[in-house]
């Protein structure tokens, strides 16, 4: 996440050097630190933009609605899985690359511990909030399916097969962050992520990859007449593969 975890005092609109934190950060922190004195639902739009000091159409420019100032950096994180997934090489393992997708998520927790589980402690507070998060957790899960589908389609169940995996990579990555969060962020998360990650790679690991450019198997029809000998027929496959 941001630095935008370490919110302001009132009135204190700089940092300890004097300078006043981009727009975006500001209007984070003004926000959980409403949150946190008032309650989520207390706190209106026009009271973090009273705290930040800027107009309610700054703080539009930033964030959709009052959930998203929440959520400050899911959209870019989603961004970067979904360009990560995109470079993939054509030889990687599927399920290794949407395990690799899904430490992109850790690593924007990981990089404000502080914000994260401030967060994560207000979400289990609010239903709408804890609602919000669930939608976000979709997006992920569908982008690593949309993925898996691309690479695994062409298989018997290939799309079952993503589907399904791109469920259980999410389930495993979300049950060790929040067990990381329910430390306060004290234990080793990547730790805890990675044995996750481990167990649905190992689950789910070396399944069969059709290879994008794989063309499509040919098909030869032959009609006879009813009666034919089987040696005719057989002697027309033979020519008709013999063309090619």
């Amino acid at each position: 996440m941001s630095s935008s975890s370490a919110a302001p005092r009132r009135g204190d609109r700089t940092d300890a050097a004097g300078v006043r934190p981009p727009m975006r950060e500001a209007l984070v922190a003004a926000a959980f630190q409403l949150f946190l004195e008032r309650g989520y639902e207390q706190t209106t739009v026009d009271d973090i933009v009273a705290l930040a000091g800027v107009g309610r159409r700054s703080f539009f420019r930033y964030f959709p609605s009052k959930e998203d100032v929440v959520f400050p950096d899911h959209e870019r994180c989603l961004a970067d899985m979904t360009a990560f997934l995109a470079a993939s090489p054509e030889d990687a393992d599927p399920v290794v690359r949407v395990c690799d997708a899904a430490r992109l998520v850790l690593r924007m927790y990981a990089e404000n511990p502080a914000f994260s589980v401030q967060r994560y402690h207000l979400t289990k507070k609010v239903p709408g909030l804890r609602a919000y998060e669930l939608s976000v957790v979709w997006r992920y899960e569908r982008a690593l399916a949309e993925y898996l589908r691309g690479r695994l389609g062409g298989r018997p169940d290939g799309t079952l097969r993503a589907d399904v995996i791109a469920a259980a990579v999410v389930a495993a990555h979300n049950n060790a962050l929040r067990s990381w969060l329910r430390s306060d962020g004290r234990d080793d998360a990547g730790a805890a992520v990675d044995h996750a990650l481990g167990y649905a790679q190992s689950t789910f690991g070396d399944v069969p990859v059709a290879p994008r450019d794989e063309a499509p198997e040919d098909v030869v029809v032959v009609v006879s007449r009813r009666g034919t000998p089987l040696w005719q027929v057989v002697r027309e496959v033979e020519t008709a593969f013999a063309r090619d």
